[in-house]
Formats: structure tokens, sequence, C-alpha cells
């Protein structure tokens, strides 16, 4: 899980500060997705250990949704 922690902090999207969420909750870290999945490599890695993780963990998704 830290390499993973890594690749958002290489990529400028593990940002640190305060943030308030649209849950009303406040944060001192906030990941910011869209800068990891923007490079097409990173995120097929991470779509990959992902799967890797559901798919041990028994979880068949029959159905996958997007915006």
């Amino acid at each position: 899980m830290n390499d993973i922690l890594e690749i958002f902090k290489q990529q400028g999207a593990f940002l640190e500060g305060h943030f308030l969420l649209s849950s009303g909750l406040h944060s001192a870290q906030y990941l910011q997705c869209a800068r990891v999945l923007m490079d097409p490599k990173i995120a097929g890695d991470l779509g990959s250990r992902l799967a890797a993780q559901l798919k041990a963990t028994g979880v068949r998704p029959d159905v996958v949704v997007g915006p």
C-alpha cells in the first residue's frame, strides 16, 4: 500500500492542508485521483492491482458502471 501512496505523491496527487469534503467533513489529506489516472500506464497498473485484490477476496462483479 505504501508504494501506491508513493505513486500519488510522485504525481502530485497526494495533497496536504485543510480540505472541506463534499460530505461536510474535514480532512488534512486529500487524494486527487484524476491526476494519477491521467497517465494510462499508471491507471492500468492500479486497475490491475485492484482487480487482483477483488479476485483474491472472491468478488466477481457482473456489471461495471462509470460516469
